[in-house]
């Protein structure tokens, strides 16, 4: 079992850019596939990004191209680099790594 800590989250207007970090306890990390959730008020939550141990990753379509996980072993880190955000990126963003998650982060898109 892990901790998780997300940070970085805020309010951006459209077209705007933000850099989610996770944070993980432990000295398993880098054996680790960690995952980028989501969830929109009234919405189920639903997967954007995954990173695995050999660095393969994976997206959910409505953000491909716009968005970019990344992890740091050194510092048990994984990264979501969101860019053009748009309204519909408004959700409680989590990471998750097995049954471990975050208590996540807020990202509001808005003008």
């Amino acid at each position: 079992q892990v901790q998780l800590v997300e940070s970085g989250g805020g309010l951006v207007q459209p077209g705007g850019s933000l850099r989610l970090s996770c944070a993980a306890s432990g000295s398993d990390f880098r054996l680790r596939t960690m995952t980028w959730y989501r969830q929109a008020p009234g919405k189920q939550r639903e997967l954007v990004a995954t990173v695995t141990s050999a660095g393969s990753t994976n997206y959910k379509n409505s953000v491909l191209g716009r968005f970019t996980i990344s992890r740091d072993n050194a510092k048990n880190t994984v990264y979501l680099q969101m860019n053009s955000l748009k309204p519909e990126d408004t959700a409680v963003y989590y990471c998750n790594s097995l049954t471990d998650w975050g208590q996540g982060t807020q990202v509001t898109v808005s003008s």
